[in-house]
């Protein structure tokens, strides 16, 4: 059991650490809303991924290449959206705080929603995580929970970690505020671009 545990630890650590789309939306959201109400966003893959994981256990493989040229469209188009109101909220900095009452709920909706239409993690659990938590299943029950404790405490642990960090950035000043924002928007709208380029050149 030990052996899965590690795996997970393993594994959970770059996929919060490596720079994606996820990451740049968190950083926007830190940095218009504060990392307190940013936090339970970090939340989001534990509401996203029990979908994903059971449809690639059980029906991704015999679902056609379309599929994920669609999902790469689609989460490309919201990556967009994303990144035009992380622009408007840099231009007008002060309306974009004013509701800070849902603020939290809004990130954990949005930051699931990202996921959802996110190819990564279809890819990385139809490829790497589904084959181990399959194999440490079938060894023990055990064995697959806890690859799954060590994968999602460390991506959760990570993630909220990132948020704290750039949180602290905006005791910088606004101009460090504001090139963290701006940076969050052509990350946003880089990522969505490649993704949408990604999935129209799949659906040819």
């Amino acid at each position: 059991m030990l052996g899965y545990l590690l795996r997970g630890l393993a594994l959970g650590l770059p996929a919060a650490a490596q720079p994606g789309p996820f990451q740049a939306y968190l950083l926007g959201q830190t940095m218009k809303n504060g990392w307190r109400r940013t936090l339970p966003a970090a939340l989001a893959p534990l509401l996203s991924d029990g979908p994903i994981v059971a449809l690639v256990l059980l029906v991704l493989t015999q679902l056609p290449a379309a599929f994920l040229a669609l999902l790469k469209l689609g989460g490309g188009l919201f990556l967009l959206y994303l990144a035009w109101g992380a622009w408007h909220a840099l231009r007008h900095p002060a309306p974009a705080r004013a509701g800070a009452a849902p603020a939290s709920h809004q990130s954990l909706l949005e930051a699931t929603v990202m996921n959802l239409l996110n190819p990564n993690p279809y890819i990385f659990w139809s490829t790497v995580g589904g084959p181990i938590l399959l194999e440490g299943w079938r060894l023990a029950p055990a064995f697959g929970l806890a690859y799954l404790l060590g994968f999602y405490g460390t991506l959760i642990g990570g993630m909220a970690l990132l948020i704290v960090l750039f949180g602290k950035a905006q005791q910088l000043g606004p101009r460090v505020e504001r090139a963290l924002l701006a940076a969050s928007v052509m990350l946003l709208a880089l990522f969505g671009l490649w993704q949408v380029w990604q999935g129209a050149l799949a659906m040819r």
